[in-house]
């Protein structure tokens, strides 16, 4: 066998090492079976990126030369990327959208979907590779998730301080979390703009309390949901404005904080949509063959079904992505339930509403989790200095998500009839379902359109750096006062230290709160398998 040539500064470890990719395909099966078997009984997905640095951790620490190669911190994000995509790809891309027609009695369409959910997936991840630190998703954006892995893989490597810092924080993370503390959402609250964790925190605080304080039930009434459609359109409209403009730019938009140039221009961002979007048209035009989805609309009807699907695939992944970048948190169940709503309410048939439905939610969650694995591999090669090393590694990455996405393809398509069978169905997947078949008040539809200006207005007021729409139809979707009430803690408390200690001091604290996050991350792994084998 040929001995690997020793790695140089400019070159970055391939994913298509035959070691790489073995340990990759390995790591995914892991993440895809952990995924399905959490999603199906718990109706969550954890975070196993963290568990994938761990993993690769350990095994660099493994006294045999095959092993020592995976000392790379590199080679630490290739393995983290995999399990982290295989996760969500298998659970949220793929699970959830081919249990919609099952509960529905459509038996038949399993497969299709799952096809279809598949090159959802897949182009949902082209789009972030395509989009990622560019204006509109920038690679020096908060992306929190990202900075925990990214932190443990440097802690793992150098030790010292930021080691001990990193320790403290995950010890941390751990500890409040046992105590029902949402610690990552404190950890998030130091790292991300305050403007948009500020506007999460009100939203998250109104949805919790707007009983007892108001008397009134803002999801009875679709508040979240017509907000978060308005925010989302202007959102829409923000990040093709970005790009059509060719000479102004504003200071907000651009976020010159530090002078590093994007790897994306706008030209091949452009580009990029108009390709995305041709795919999606693409993926539907098969998905409506394989499921005779022909066969249930007359023509137009059909073509209008294809076009609307495409649209709502590119806007769920920017409503997605756009929170997880700012927040860690993303809605995808309420972002794919909007999309159903106005799916039912333009006139589509049980079956077209169905694959709507999978369509959508099979694209989200990778882009969100995407994002956060290409944020901790930014990080880890130098947060875009060197331009040609940042592309060459995110390429590698790209291709190890694709791994952990046909692994957990691969997984889903052996396994599914064992979890249907036994009655195991993600929660939300019935939701989907009960709503297709009740079908849509049409007071629904005024108070939808009611609540998306307020959601339109706070979405243009705060522009496209501060996504202050975006984040409070976030917070609205999401019940966890707590949460809220932890972010509003911690917001007081960064302002405190940058006032008194001043911004450098924000460092180690930033580095504390990844390992809030971190720490949060495995105590819900971990405390989700003991769930899941207390059960058994």
């Amino acid at each position: 066998m040929m001995k690997m040539p020793a790695l140089r500064n400019e070159e970055h470890p391939s994913a298509f090492e035959p070691s790489m990719m073995l340990m990759n395909v390995c790591l995914s099966f892991l993440g895809a079976i952990i995924g399905l078997q959490i999603i199906t009984t718990l109706g969550v997905t954890p975070n196993t990126s963290i568990i994938g640095v761990l993993i690769a951790l350990i095994i660099s620490r493994i006294p045999f030369s095959a092993f020592l190669k995976f000392r790379n911190i590199h080679r630490q994000n290739l393995a983290q990327t995999a399990i982290s995509s295989a996760t969500f790809g298998a659970a949220n891309s793929l699970m959830l959208p081919v249990a919609i027609p099952f509960i529905l009695g459509r038996v038949d369409l399993v497969w299709p979907m799952l096809i279809g959910a598949t090159l959802g997936m897949s182009i949902d991840m082209c789009m972030l590779y395509w989009l990622f630190d560019s204006k509109a998703f920038p690679g020096k954006a908060a992306w929190p998730a990202g900075i925990a892995a990214a932190e443990a893989i440097k802690a793992g490597d150098k030790g010292g301080k930021q080691a001990m810092l990193l320790v403290w924080g995950i010890l941390g993370g751990i500890v409040g979390s046992f105590f029902k503390i949402p610690m990552s959402a404190l950890g998030i609250t130091m790292i991300a703009n305050m403007w948009a964790m500020l506007m999460f925190a009100i939203g998250l605080l109104l949805r919790g309390y707007s009983i007892a304080w108001f008397g009134i039930d803002l999801n009875a009434m679709y508040v979240p949901h017509g907000f978060m459609i308005g925010a989302g359109l202007v959102a829409g409209v923000q990040i093709l404005m970005i790009f059509l403009r060719k000479h102004k730019t504003s200071d907000q938009d651009m976020q010159p904080a530090d002078e590093t140039p994007y790897t994306r221009d706008d030209n091949s961002v452009k580009v990029s949509i108009i390709r995305g979007f041709v795919l999606y048209i693409l993926a539907g035009c098969i998905l409506a063959l394989l499921s005779g989805l022909y066969t249930e609309m007359s023509m137009g009807m059909l073509v209008f079904w294809i076009m609307f699907a495409a649209f709502a695939c590119i806007m769920a992944e920017f409503i997605i992505g756009l929170s997880a970048m700012h927040s860690g948190w993303f809605p995808a169940f309420a972002t794919t339930l909007i999309f159903l709503i106005i799916g039912t309410l333009l006139g589509f048939p049980p079956v077209a509403l169905a694959l709507l439905v999978g369509f959508v939610a099979s694209g989200g969650p990778a882009f969100a989790d995407g994002g956060f694995d290409f944020r901790s591999g930014w990080i880890l090669r130098g947060m875009g200095k060197n331009p040609e090393f940042e592309v060459m590694g995110r390429y590698h990455q790209f291709i190890s998500a694709l791994v952990g996405f046909g692994v957990g393809a691969i997984t889903v398509a052996l396994s599914h009839d064992m979890y249907f069978s036994q009655n195991l169905f993600p929660p939300v997947a019935k939701v989907f379902v009960t709503t297709i078949m009740a079908g849509v008040d049409p007071s629904i539809i005024r108070n939808l359109l009611l609540w998306a200006v307020p959601g339109a207005i706070l979405q243009a007021a705060g522009g496209s750096s501060r996504q202050m729409g975006i984040m409070m139809s976030t917070g609205l979707l999401i019940v966890s006062p707590a949460a809220g009430l932890t972010v509003i803690a911690g917001l007081i408390v960064r302002l405190l230290v940058i006032k008194i200690k001043g911004e450098d001091a924000m460092i180690p604290v930033t580095v504390m709160a990844a390992g809030c996050i971190a720490g949060d991350a495995l105590y819900g792994f971990f405390n989700s398998l003991l769930k899941v084998g207390l059960k058994k």
